[in-house]
């Protein structure tokens, strides 16, 4: 029941009327018994510091962050976890008692959720995109001692930017560094990387269902179709977005024989992990929010 005692938490991102985090997190704010309202909050990249300001003055716990303000996120915040600093990506917003927003990265404790039961040392990987999301795979990867990692990105410039910054930050402090290259989506050295590739990950949003985005289709597929035919069959592919379900790529691959894995896992452990810093509260009902989250899918 919704009260004027009631706080405020919410995700914050363009589109946002596809996420599933108020049905994930509602629930479990019902379950623990917080008087909390978590709400999907559609926000244009020019507005982000304004709207986040104004948040904190109406006394919101917390916020996540989506697409397109992961890396923007980081200039409205007053304190920033030493993670979130190294990838330059931030998903997470808590207000502090100073006034102020301290930004998070829970991405990468989600993203590894599903991998953690292989072995993935030496093994190579392809990345698809380089934004906010794609850092947090990164080192993801990376805590997972995986040998090669290949990004793909769209323009020259991101991605040369994407790989120095990164490179910089995260990998030169590792005793075994895990290799980082990047190419771009037309090269013809693309083929034999998809071919070789133990894991692909795809971290854009081509191929996402959006009410909000006439241009978004969801029979779309990263990269076009015709790349695929390299696929192995032993390859896993891992698409981060979970509506549809299954997206149109990994229902290619499951033709091909791969392993499929979609987002909804990582975004329940990302979620379950900002609600644990919000309430204070190491004891978040993970079950209850995959219930809901499979419950709502199958409506």
């Amino acid at each position: 029941m919704i009260s004027g005692k009631t706080s405020l938490v919410g995700l914050l991102g363009k589109p946002v009327r596809h996420s599933l985090s108020p049905v994930i997190q509602n629930a479990a704010i019902k379950e623990m018994g917080l008087d909390w309202c978590y709400l999907a909050m559609p926000c244009d990249t020019q507005n982000l510091e304004t709207i986040a300001k104004a948040l904190l003055q109406i006394n919101c716990q917390g916020l996540n962050i989506t697409i397109p303000h992961k890396q923007n996120a980081l200039k409205i915040c007053s304190q920033i976890s030493p993670l979130a600093k190294r990838l330059g990506a931030i998903n997470t917003l808590v207000a502090n008692k100073e006034g102020g927003w301290r930004g998070l990265n829970t991405d990468v404790e989600g993203f590894l959720a599903p991998l953690q039961e292989k072995k993935w040392t030496k093994k190579k990987a392809v990345i698809l995109g380089c934004g906010g999301s794609a850092r947090a795979v990164i080192a993801g990867l990376q805590s997972l001692k995986m040998g090669q990692v290949t990004v793909v990105g769209r323009r020259e410039d991101a991605l040369n930017n994407f790989l120095m910054d990164f490179t910089a930050k995260e990998l030169k402090s590792n005793e075994e560094p895990t290799s980082l290259k990047g190419l771009l989506k037309e090269s013809k050295e693309l083929v034999p990387h998809i071919n070789e590739a133990d894991l692909i990950v795809n971290t854009t949003p081509v191929g996402m269902y959006s009410k909000d985005a006439s241009n978004i289709q969801t029979h779309e597929i990263p990269l076009g179709k015709k790349i695929w035919q390299y696929l192995r069959p032993q390859t896993i592919l891992y698409d981060l977005i979970y509506t549809p379900k299954p997206t149109a790529w990994l229902s290619l691959g499951a033709k091909i024989g791969c392993e499929q894995i979609d987002g909804l896992e990582m975004l329940i452990q990302q979620g379950a992990a900002s609600l644990r810093v919000w309430s204070n509260n190491e004891q978040v009902p993970i079950t209850i929010m995959r219930e809901a989250a499979r419950k709502h899918l199958a409506a």
